[in-house]
């Protein structure tokens, strides 16, 4: 009661706000009268009653809303209600940063994971943390879940020791909580731009990473799920119930398990929400080498999530009829372009057919059929420079049309992707430094699924079969229902 929830920035609407497109996944919300009214002045609702309570429950749970944060609102939790838990290993200069930037309300709890000397235990001794101690190094899922059985307030909050919170994020966080169906809330993680680069080349890196950081997931809040505008969020901080996460990280995962637990938190039924409104700073490598590994390190873990999480993960997820205009264009023959205005007249139909509760099926498709062109010529680049790209090396050699698409695709996707994140380094150096990251990242796509024995982190979804579901539940007051799998096909 007396929470408010906005229509994002995602969310259209039309027949004079009657029916809304957006959210994650996609979909076509037809109000009836009493709700379109509702929103009909400030695209937001506030929940005074069971029926105003179920319509933002659809609202947010379907990412067509977001909710507006509040601080006086119940059920939000104290700043005492929660234990930061810190993995750290030989770190110790970093985290003695870390711990100084903490409000004095919160419980602390070091674990030093195998350290090769006992800096990093009295820097948290001296900052009031109870220390625990891997006597050998068991990665940072071992390390944070040693800090989780040691927390005794239901909420915790893990933060890597490279990390420097700003003012006021836990707060901020902490709001999402009175909703009892969020489980993990993460911030906007930043650069940390107060140290020194080192070289042209820290400097080159580090004006990329600013822009575009693997751990930053942009402005905009978002529902994550698998699949989403923001499919993940990174343990670097990460905000949650405890009875959200009894099991903790999965500790057989070196790479990808922060990934691994908010997947099994929304199978479970839980929530979890992105906020950029709170950021936390991060210490970004910028070193060349140290940089390249870690974004092929990032790849390696594809296949192992893919092997978890069946259906959740994919290079690319497009309509048939999107692909089939994608390879129209590759191509590029004499047909393409005929082809490509038969499938684009083909998805008008259907979608339309689909559409007639609208009062203008044919406006509403012909609004939807360009976002569907895009989307697929976007991800369509992401596979020639990103995932594929061994495989499109190795056309280009063969082929001069398989070279002018992969070309092609390199240059514009490049150029617009400098423009969407706009960047504040010039196109060349970040262009270059954006191939890179792909190029690295794929390989290591490469090296993991080799590794796994799967092709699944390489397959995209092209929609040709019905995917088995992940488990989605929903909550209602303090009692959390879990709506199991459909059958496979």
């Amino acid at each position: 009661m007396g929470m408010r929830v906005r229509l994002t920035a995602r969310t259209t609407r039309s027949d004079g706000g009657r029916t809304l497109y957006g959210g994650t996944p996609a979909r076509v919300l037809y109000l009836l009268p009493y709700a379109a009214g509702l929103l009909e002045s400030t695209n937001e609702i506030e929940v005074v009653n069971r029926r105003t309570g179920d319509l933002a429950r659809l609202l947010v749970d379907g990412g067509l809303a977001s909710p507006v944060l509040c601080p006086t609102l119940p059920g939000v939790p104290k700043l005492a209600d929660v234990t930061v838990v810190v993995p750290v290993k030989d770190r110790a200069q970093p985290l003695a940063r870390l711990l100084a930037s903490l409000p004095a309300e919160l419980q602390l709890v070091v674990v030093d994971d195998g350290s090769s000397n006992r800096d990093p235990a009295d820097v948290a001794k001296s900052a009031g943390a109870r220390v625990l101690r891997h006597e050998a190094c068991r990665g940072p899922a071992a390390a944070r879940n040693t800090g989780l059985s040691a927390v005794r307030t239901p909420f915790v909050a893990f933060l890597d020791s490279d990390v420097v919170p700003r003012r006021g994020w836990l707060q901020t966080l902490l709001e999402h909580f009175a909703d009892p169906a969020v489980g993990l809330v993460a911030p906007r993680i930043v650069a940390l731009d107060d140290l020194p680069a080192e070289g042209s080349a820290a400097r080159w890196l580090t004006a990329y990473e600013k822009a575009r950081s693997s751990l930053d997931l942009g402005p905009t809040p978002a529902l994550v799920v698998p699949r989403g505008p923001v499919s993940y969020v990174p343990s670097a901080c990460l905000v949650g119930r405890v009875a959200a996460i009894p099991s903790g990280f999965d500790e057989d995962l070196r790479v990808g398990e922060d990934v691994d637990l908010v997947w099994r938190c929304v199978a479970d039924g839980w929530r979890v929400r992105y906020e950029p409104a709170s950021e936390v700073a991060h210490e970004h490598r910028v070193k060349t080498g140290q940089w390249l590994g870690r974004k092929a390190f990032y790849g390696t873990g594809a296949a192992l999530l893919a092997q978890r999480h069946p259906g959740a993960l994919a290079p690319a997820v497009m309509a048939p009829w999107t692909a089939v205009a994608v390879v129209a264009v590759l191509c590029q023959r004499r047909w393409s372009l005929p082809l490509v205005v038969a499938a684009c007249g083909s998805a008008l139909w259907r979608i339309s057919r689909r559409l007639q509760r609208s009062e203008h099926p044919v406006r509403g498709a012909a609004r939807l059929v360009p976002h569907g062109l895009v989307s697929a010529a976007w991800q369509s680049a992401g596979l020639l420079n990103r995932h594929w790209w061994p495989a499109a090396l190795i056309g280009s050699v063969f082929s001069p049309r398989v070279r002018r698409a992969v070309i092609a695709a390199a240059l514009l996707e490049g150029l617009a992707d400098w423009r969407r994140v706009r960047a504040e380094q010039s196109l060349l150096p970040y262009f270059a430094a954006h191939r890179l990251d792909d190029l690295a990242y794929g390989a290591g796509l490469w090296v993991g699924a080799a590794r796994a024995r799967t092709l699944a982190p390489l397959l995209p979804d092209l929609g040709l079969r019905r995917p088995s579901r992940l488990r989605q539940g929903s909550v209602s007051g303090a009692h959390k229902r879990t709506i199991p799998p459909a059958p496979n096909p």
